[in-house]
Parts: structure tokens; sequence; C-alpha cells
């Protein structure tokens, strides 16, 4: 079993609430916009991090951290990218990769809106009644439209997603 912490645009924002909001987790999962490279290495060291770059990073950011990660959660397929979408309305890059990764589980953040949803089409070749769960996190940084900062925990045990945990702050 894994606990995960999944953020999104920082923007150069990681103080005490998230730290305290995320304590307990084995990794960390950011969805870009981490605002400077000075914040990625700051949850670096906090924890281990699985992370991509977002529209608003830099040079600096984009050489820590790739534009899309695949990886596995346990058992879990992930994809990650910073500008995603949600079903019916991605990103054109984002379906690409939907269609030729298939995952259990998509991370994304920009939007600044919190979201966990399946998608109601399949996208899976072997089991044609899974659906793949769609995650974005809000945004936990100070900068943006949002009036409520917002990151998700939650645990992982071989594809069973469970304990899912919302934090909130006022921005």
């Amino acid at each position: 079993m894994k606990k995960i912490g999944l953020i999104s645009d920082t923007h150069g924002y990681f103080g005490n609430d998230l730290k305290d909001f995320l304590k307990d987790v084995d990794v960390v999962l950011h969805c870009g916009d981490w605002g400077s490279v000075s914040t990625f290495e700051e949850v670096s060291s906090f924890k281990p991090v699985i992370g991509v770059y977002g529209n608003c990073d830099d040079q600096d950011v984009r050489l820590e951290v790739p534009l899309f990660q695949h990886f596995k959660l346990e058992d879990l397929d992930c994809l990650m990218i910073h500008i995603g979408g949600y079903p019916a309305r991605y990103d054109y890059k984002a379906f690409q990769l939907i269609h030729q990764i298939h995952p259990d589980v998509f991370f994304c953040g920009h939007s600044h809106i919190l979201r966990v949803m399946n998608d109601p089409h399949n996208f899976s070749r072997e089991e044609p009644d899974r659906k793949m769960l769609v995650m974005n996190p809000g945004a936990c940084g100070q900068t943006g439209f949002h009036n409520v900062r917002t990151a998700l925990r939650f645990k992982v045990e071989g594809r069973q997603i469970s304990d899912l945990e919302l934090g909130q702050w006022p921005r």
C-alpha cells in the first residue's frame, strides 16, 4: 500500500499547511506549474516526487521534470500532464496520450478547479468495462483566480484507490 499526495499549481508556494497535509504520504504527485525550480527543490527535498512541468514553468523547471509522465502506482497504470482537461473536453495532446497509453488514472492540473470523476468512455483494450479515473487536485498555490486552495491525498493498494481526502485552505 502507498499513500499518495496530489497537488498542482503551487506557483511558488509550498507552505506549512501543505506540508502538514502531506506529511504522512509516501510520494507527492505534482501536476505542474511549480512556479520556480526552488519550489521543485523544496517539494523534492520534502518527499519523493513524480511531476510534470506546466505552461507557467520556465526552462529551469523543464530541465527537472518532463511534459508528461507515464508511471505505475502499485498496479495502477497512471498518466500525468499539466494541461489535461476532463471527459469530453480533453486537451488534444492529453487525448492523444490517453488513447496511446490507456491509463487507469489520469492526473492533470492547470484549470485550478478540483475534479475527481470517472470518464464514461472506455480506453482499455484488455478490460472493456473499466473506466479511467480523472483526478485534478485544483490549485494549492496562492496565485490564480481560485478562492480556495486544494490538494488531495489517498491510498493505493494493488489496483484500488481508497481513503480519498481533501485538503482545503483559504487563498
